[in-house]
């Protein structure tokens, strides 16, 4: 029991949720990110974690870190031991009135598609108050913290969570400027050696920067360099830039319809399937809840494309 006591110090017991950080998100960078410290300040905290440990836990590599046999026995125990404590926590804390809920999603998805739609919910269900949170261009879809996430996730895998489900399956469609469009021949595929590609270089985790515009070449059957144009951490950003006229933005459906209504944004091509899609991931329950996944799921399904 002493022995046990000694091993599970302060010290431990600190390196132990930054490990469960690290390992959940497979990088020290973006455990530094969600911790809000340095990655050194994670690198060295694991370190001396496994100093107590007397064991490694990560193998670390060019590439990046993967667990140790022993670590990944250690990450199984802490991730549900973690999970179990913020149940009872939550449990315990006064619970939010039933009118609130915590929305995490994507600012490109919450700023073309829920909030113009926003005020329809509202008028039916006013006593409900929606906080939204859209800071970065990636979800961490399995923070609880939050009641709800909307995150865009490739298909099938979806967001490898058993809580989420599909909200709308997405179709990619090349969009410009009018000025822009008039600019080149778009039936001679020769013309992609001279147009301009603005990317989302982060469509989601892990995918390739250019992996969408390389995606729709394969299936166009175009030969061109996918590689090349401007980058954009958001979809939203490669939008405007294409409504700037600096070049054609690869842009999803979901999100251009008042861009095309204006006039903004147009396009020579008909969307073609992105194998990806939005999906809804539910952490907590409540009646407020589940009327406003009713709402989204309504509102979803009207969602159309012309191919």
């Amino acid at each position: 029991m002493e022995a046990t006591m000694t091993a599970l110090n302060n010290s431990t017991l600190s390196g132990l949720g930054t490990f469960e950080v690290a390992a959940r998100l497979g990088s020290f960078t973006q455990a530094a990110q969600h911790l809000h410290i340095t990655t050194g300040a994670v690198s060295q905290q694991i370190r001396q974690l496994e100093s107590n440990l007397l064991f490694p836990l990560f193998n670390r590599h060019s590439r990046g870190i993967r667990l140790t046999e022993q670590g990944q026995q250690l990450y199984s125990v802490v991730s549900q031991s973690l999970s179990d404590i913020e149940q009872v926590i939550t449990q315990l804390q006064q619970p939010t009135t039933e009118g609130e809920i915590r929305l995490k999603l994507t600012p490109s998805f919450a700023f073309k598609w829920l909030v113009p739609r926003l005020q329809n919910f509202y008028q039916q269900y006013p006593e409900i108050k929606i906080q939204t949170f859209a800071e970065g261009a990636l979800v961490d879809h399995q923070d609880t913290s939050f009641d709800l996430v909307i995150d865009y996730c490739r298909l099938p895998d979806g967001c490898k969570s058993d809580s989420s489900t599909l909200l709308i399956s997405e179709y990619l469609q090349p969009v410009m400027s009018p000025d822009y469009k008039a600019q080149f021949d778009w039936h001679d595929k020769e013309c992609w050696k001279q147009v301009a590609l603005l990317h989302d270089a982060m469509p989601w985790r892990e995918a390739s920067q250019d992996f969408e515009w390389h995606y729709w070449f394969k299936k166009m059957k175009i030969s061109a360099n996918s590689q090349q144009g401007h980058y954009f951490n958001r979809t939203d950003m490669a939008m405007a830039a294409a409504e700037a006229g600096l070049g054609v933005a690869m842009a999803r459906c979901a999100l251009i319809k008042d861009d095309f209504a204006t006039g903004k944004l147009v396009s020579p091509f008909t969307p073609i399937p992105a194998n990806a899609g939005y999906y809804l991931i539910q952490h907590r329950h409540s009646q407020a809840i589940e009327y406003f996944i009713a709402w989204l799921q309504h509102v979803a399904a009207e969602f159309h494309v012309s191919t």
